[in-house]
């Protein structure tokens, strides 16, 4: 991981990191999910520059090593989005393919469709393409549903406000590992979910979980809790809401997303590719929310695959 060049860009008001390795014309933005950041995509930076590609993985504004925007409370899906295009732009990079992973999915397809002569295509991760329009989720969940809860303001912050950066992390990627919906108890808040005998899932090492809360440490999770978290139901003005680019969802079979109302229907009976037409999706049996750095090895040769095949 240390040939990994870390770089500063201010656009729009604000210094943005982004890490970069590679080489080439052949350019593939990594798009992060939460609690991820860009080291989330370190085991596929490093593939896919061995194979040729130049690898960008930005930290969106107030993430990581980004600057935290003047009104956290304010940030927008559309902010990440112009802030893509203005780094693009800022580093003279006319088209990408574009990987992203769990709300990444989100900004990734509003670049193809308000960019379309950006992307050549677009892999995602643990999330399909879902229509624009205001999420239905927490009709259909119980109020513990923590989407839910941390939609509600000031309750997340309170309950991550308990621990440390490092702990918050923690305890989000065991509950994300798992293959159930994490939906608190009533009397109970989403941290109170993982007690602190629980181990880490056995790929997630003590060292990525020191990288991840210093970097959490330093960002605070202000913005994040506002994008995604509060954010879904902006109105982002697209009239042609279908994708024209080939597309690819890598889905873990144990991903809790697919217990999401609708969710594994909508994936595996054919609604997903009535807004991706060009879509194909490859199921890892035993893949949970986190399938690029649970089995980097098999999700880099599936990206390569189909970024080679796309070129």
């Amino acid at each position: 991981m240390d040939q990994i060049q870390h770089n500063f860009i201010t656009v729009r008001g604000l210094k943005f990191h982004v890490a970069d390795l590679g080489e080439g014309s052949n350019v593939v933005l990594f798009l992060h999910g939460f609690p991820e950041i860009w080291y989330s995509w370190r085991y596929q930076m490093v593939a896919l520059a061995n194979a040729g590609f130049r690898t960008l993985a930005p930290d969106y504004r107030g993430y990581g090593l980004s600057d935290i925007p003047p009104e956290p409370e304010k940030t927008t899906f559309a902010d990440l989005v112009a802030d893509l295009v203005a780094i693009l732009d800022h580093l003279g990079i006319n088209k990408v393919f574009v990987v992203a992973k769990d709300f990444g999915v989100r900004p990734a397809y509003l670049l193809t469709l308000l960019h379309p002569h950006r992307v050549s295509c677009v892999v995602t991760l643990g999330v399909p393409h879902v229509p624009l329009e205001p999420r239905k989720y927490r009709e259909s969940l119980t109020e513990g549903f923590y989407i839910s809860r941390w939609n509600e303001p000031g309750r997340a912050e309170a309950d991550f406000g308990r621990f440390d950066a490092k702990t918050v992390v923690r305890n989000i990627y065991i509950l994300f590992s798992r293959s159930e919906i994490p939906i608190a108890d009533e009397k109970q808040e989403v941290m109170d979910m993982v007690d602190a005998s629980v181990p880490l899932p056995p790929w997630f090492t003590e060292e990525d979980l020191a990288t991840y809360g210093a970097l959490y440490e330093k960002s605070g999770f202000k913005t994040a809790l506002q994008v995604p978290y509060r954010s879904f139901d902006e109105d982002f003005g697209i009239t042609d809401p279908i994708v024209k680019v080939p597309a690819l969802l890598i889905m873990g079979c144990k991903d809790y997303v697919l217990k999401f109302p609708g969710m594994e229907e909508y994936i595996k009976f054919g609604k997903a590719k009535e807004l991706v037409p060009d879509l194909d999706i490859i199921y890892l049996p035993e893949g949970t929310h986190f399938v690029q750095e649970q089995s980097p090895e098999l999700v880099n040769e599936l990206i390569l695959d189909f970024l080679r095949s796309h070129m």
